[in-house]
């Protein structure tokens, strides 16, 4: 929703579904970097802002817009009416800034739509328990729509954004990436939580647990784009669907940490008391016995946090010495196919190996193998594994 021009180019796309004889909602998000700003008016305001009053400005841009495609769609002749979320209701926790949905009253959507109208509905927000309006945090107008998906039992939740679809690796960096004509929710899942930014962690989640088939498609062509589906819905599974990156990673290492039950305890535990998640974690072998090396990784903004969570703990910790590295990448293998094939990651720690990547630190997870590299190898790394696990575009 860049512009009057791309709510105008949506409300055709509607049309053309209702006149194949589909029944369709439309969930909207805010108009190109109307939320950035609605946040800097907040902050600009108050350093300390009422999370509830937060969420009361920034859910209006998904106002604006769902009452500017309404508008765009009568316009075209089409019987529509915009929604906002507390006239659903969606109901939401009253965790304001990050809402969860609990429930969603479909009755009166149902009804206007057998009589041919389009509800055209403002994604992000919901109706808290005090009947406050809530937002649902980063991707919250995608986890919006896979749940009125999911509540309506639709055929299908299509997802219109800036790319055409789920590629095997960023094509930006990768030229030899192909799109992906169907990937699973599970490797999908698996995809977002390491940087690919086409779907959000959470909305993804959403789909697989309540079975929503989820189409990724352009906003600016008109052509197919990936289904995100179950397992059973893939004919044939690659080994390998993806090399996915992030470059949001820093790395700590906490040097000759006392090697006794109880350690990583005591050091994990005031991180997680100040909201900040650890994600790879390696600990060197210790050889005396008595003191070890614990390394892990944290986001790139919470480094400094977590550094001075640490310092602040070092004389109760009793590590020696700190060391941290924000110039680091981590990169990804991704498939459902490792389940039942060896060799995987021996592929991906080879092809490193051949181009003289050091790898930092090692995660793995049933259909992911993660690794941690410095940073200025991403793109020679991302290329070498694309073309090692047969994933070039012939």
């Amino acid at each position: 929703m860049a512009d009057l021009d791309r709510i105008k180019a949506a409300a055709l796309r509607a049309k053309q579904e209702l006149d194949a004889g589909n029944q369709v909602v439309v969930v909207l998000s805010a108009m190109s970097g109307v939320t950035n700003m609605l946040v800097e008016h907040a902050s600009a305001i108050s350093s300390l802002y009422d999370a509830r009053e937060y969420d009361v400005v920034v859910s209006t841009g998904e106002q604006v817009t769902s009452g500017l495609l309404a508008m765009a769609l009568q316009n075209l002749g089409v019987n529509a009416r915009s929604w906002l979320a507390w006239q659903i209701p969606i109901k939401t926790d009253g965790v304001h800034g990050k809402a969860r949905i609990e429930s969603i009253e479909t009755a009166e959507l149902e009804k206007r739509m057998e009589k041919g109208e389009i509800p055209v509905i403002a994604g992000f927000q919901g109706l808290g328990p005090d009947g406050r309006i809530t937002t649902l945090g980063r991707g919250g107008t995608d986890t919006s729509a896979i749940a009125l998906a999911a509540a309506l039992n639709a055929e299908r939740c299509d997802i219109y954004t800036d790319v055409d679809g789920i590629y095997t690796s960023d094509p930006r960096i990768v030229a030899k990436a192909r799109k992906l004509e169907r990937v699973t929710y599970e490797e999908m899942l698996e995809m977002a939580s390491v940087g690919t930014k086409v779907l959000q962690t959470r909305a993804v989640e959403m789909a697989m647990k309540h079975h929503v088939r989820t189409q990724v498609l352009s906003s600016f062509k008109d052509e197919p784009g990936t289904l995100v589906v179950n397992e059973d819905e893939i004919v044939e599974q690659e080994l390998v669907s993806g090399i996915a990156y992030s470059r949001n990673e820093a790395k700590i290492t906490l040097v000759k940490v006392a090697d006794k039950p109880g350690v990583a305890a005591s050091i994990f535990g005031p991180l997680a008391e100040a909201n900040i998640c650890v994600d790879m974690i390696v600990q060197n072998v210790s050889e005396d016995g008595a003191n070890t090396d614990l390394t892990f990784t944290v986001t790139k903004e919470d480094l400094e946090p977590a550094v001075a969570v640490l310092e602040e703990k070092r004389a109760e910790l009793g590590f020696q010495s700190l060391v941290s590295d924000a110039g680091v990448v981590k990169i990804s293998v991704v498939g459902v196919g490792m389940r039942s094939h060896s060799g995987v990651a021996l592929r991906m720690f080879q092809t490193l190996a051949e181009n003289d990547v050091n790898i930092q630190v090692i995660s793995t997870s049933e259909i992911k193998v993660s690794v941690l590299v410095a940073e200025e190898y991403t793109e020679m790394a991302l290329c070498a594994l694309h073309t090692a696990y047969g994933l070039d575009e012939s």
